[in-house]
């Protein structure tokens, strides 16, 4: 008998290995919060599944989100990125991921690394909503709408609140399985 899914992960191969095995599994490893970092913000405007369609073609592009390395981008790097077809091509977006591993790696020195700076905000345990259909789950919260402001005064760019608070979905920050889900529970 087959599993209930999340609705927004059905009829896609991709999606729902992503929903099944990704989704909203809680993060420690910083270097697995930045690949998560990056996408998200990429995906501002667009459509997740664009994104995840791209995932390895943005690692391979990204020296496989190694943020030491991407926070030295320099511009022959930045300009052979902006003409790489296999990711989204937007120069503020891809500037963007330079000057955010830059503020990552400023993160890790003053915190001691990346997880616990983000983990703060929620106490170290993921917050448990009660979402029946993903249609009614927030885009944003008060909550996401500090780390924001927080991430923005570290000198992070793309993460508006409705970025931050699909990066928390992602990293399992927060839990906003459906109920009905298989996974609600597992996570």
């Amino acid at each position: 008998m087959k599993k209930h899914s999340c609705e927004w992960c059905a009829g896609d191969e991709l999606y729902q290995a992503y929903h099944d095995l990704e989704w909203g599994v809680p993060v420690k490893d910083d270097a697995v919060f930045f690949e998560f970092l990056i996408l998200e913000t990429f995906q501002a405007g667009l459509s997740w599944i664009t994104i995840l369609r791209k995932r390895e073609n943005f690692r391979k592009s990204f020296d496989n989100f190694d943020y030491k390395k991407i926070a030295h981008y320099k511009e022959g790097k930045i300009a052979s990125l902006l003409k790489d077809v296999g990711i989204v091509r937007n120069k503020l977006k891809v500037n963007a991921a330079v000057s955010n591993a830059q503020a990552f790696l400023n993160v890790q020195d003053e915190f001691g690394s990346f997880s616990i700076y983000i983990w703060r905000f929620v106490n170290d345990i993921p917050i448990t909503n009660n979402v029946k259909n993903y249609k009614d789950g927030p885009a944003n919260t008060p909550l996401s709408d500090t780390i924001s402001r927080d991430l923005k005064k570290r000198g992070f760019k793309f993460v508006g609140s409705t970025v931050v608070y699909a990066f928390m979905q992602a990293t399992g920050m927060v839990n906003d399985h459906e109920v009905g889900c298989f996974r609600y529970s597992e996570v």
